[in-house]
């Protein structure tokens, strides 16, 4: 195994999230703050919460990220390309799409590069991520969402929503990779709550980590019970 990537670089790659339903004002503010304090990558909200973060990110380096479509993904392109539109005229620098899955799973390709395609088209020069919710797909499956997603102009996919049956797996990033090869990026999302998870990720090819135990991963703390 590589050396460990740890301190500034680790935290760099960190998109510390909070997307839990019951979310207040008062807690994605403190989300803003710790991502100031330890200079992670980005905050990854609700798209409701975009203008919000916006300001109080406003004059940092980090990111303002959205989810889009989310969880399911089960909705028309037209809308989640009007959130990802009205999340980017908001502030957001990033947005954080689910496909349709079910579509993917009857082999409805044309469908899902459709989707991803107007999101990409929304999001103007935002960074686009592409959750494909790897828990719910077979591995040839997996591909076929990560090509479609290439052939679409991402720039990242995605493992999982962290709402679904599971999150990440150093298996499935490391499927993605290959996949993809080294152009895009990966983002692991989901159960990644400690230091030696977020290296083995990132050891199977993840450049980014979503998690909302962002500050366990660069203090090696124990993360707060329950989070993403």
């Amino acid at each position: 195994m590589a050396h460990p990537i740890s301190g500034a670089a680790l935290a760099l790659m960190i998109d510390h999230t909070i997307l839990k339903p019951d979310a207040t004002r008062a807690q994605v503010e403190g989300f803003c703050d710790e991502a100031r304090r330890h200079g992670f990558r980005s905050v990854c909200v609700n798209s409701v919460h975009v203008p919000f973060v916006a300001g109080l990110l406003a004059g940092s380096d980090v990111r303002v990220c959205a989810v889009v479509g989310f969880p399911l993904g089960a909705m028309p392109s037209a809308i989640k390309a009007a959130e990802t539109a009205q999340a980017v005229a908001a502030g957001a620098h990033e947005i954080d799409m689910v496909i349709q899955v079910g579509a993917l799973k009857e082999g409805r390709e044309d469908d899902v590069l459709a989707d991803i395609a107007a999101v990409r088209a929304a999001c103007q020069e935002a960074v686009l991520k592409v959750i494909i919710e790897t828990c719910l797909l077979t591995d040839d499956e997996k591909r076929a969402a990560c090509r479609l997603s290439v052939e679409a102009g991402a720039d990242f996919v995605k493992t999982s929503t962290g709402f679904s049956t599971s999150g990440a797996t150093v298996a499935d990033v490391a499927l993605m990779r290959a996949a993809v090869g080294p152009a895009l990026g990966v983002k692991a999302s989901g159960g990644v709550r400690s230091f030696e998870a977020a290296q083995a990720m990132i050891q199977a090819g993840a450049t980014r980590i979503g998690t909302s135990s962002g500050i366990a991963l660069v203090t090696d703390a124990v993360p707060v019970a329950g989070s993403y």
